[in-house]
């Protein structure tokens, strides 16, 4: 009876991890911890040169912070089911630094938002939610247009002008 017991039991936090790999939780767990970690030291480092996709996530997170990693799991193409970096412009806008055609950039943005969680920039909130700390807004508004231009041809596909 125990055997079956425990074999239940088991099967069942198997379907739970199936679920959370399904839903990015390592990887969000691991952004989360870098995060943690910078802000557990109190990160006070002078800004480490960031590469022009940090810039980018900086820049568009300027005026509300916020940010989140999402994931669509049941997309057809295998590049649709990367996370991908959003950021919300308003209330109404996210900005979401992903391209179906260029599954590199994906993972150049993740990147990006991998740098700015390791050097205190960004703090995590809540599952997938994330903010800038406020050395992070302090940063972010130093950052101009032109230092990112990665984001227009993005902007173009998302049909946004002003970001």
């Amino acid at each position: 009876m125990l055997s079956r017991v425990q074999s239940f039991s088991e099967d069942g936090r198997q379907m739970v991890l199936w679920q959370e790999l399904g839903e990015g939780a390592p990887t969000l767990i691991a952004f989360a911890r870098l995060c943690s970690d910078a802000l557990a030291a109190n990160y006070a480092d002078p800004v480490p040169a960031l590469s022009e996709e940090a810039r980018a996530i900086l820049y568009l997170a300027r005026h509300r912070g916020a940010m989140e990693i999402k994931g669509v799991n049941h997309a057809f193409d295998s590049s649709e089911r990367f996370l991908a970096v959003c950021v919300e412009l308003d209330l109404e806008r996210s900005f979401i630094l992903k391209r179906r055609s260029d599954p590199e950039l994906n993972i150049r943005f993740l990147d990006g938002f991998r740098q700015l969680c390791a050097s205190g920039l960004v703090m995590h909130h809540l599952l997938r939610d994330f903010s800038l700390t406020l050395r992070g807004f302090e940063v972010a508004r130093s950052i101009r247009r032109e230092d990112v231009p990665v984001l227009v041809a993005l902007a173009e596909e998302q049909l946004i002008d002003d970001f």
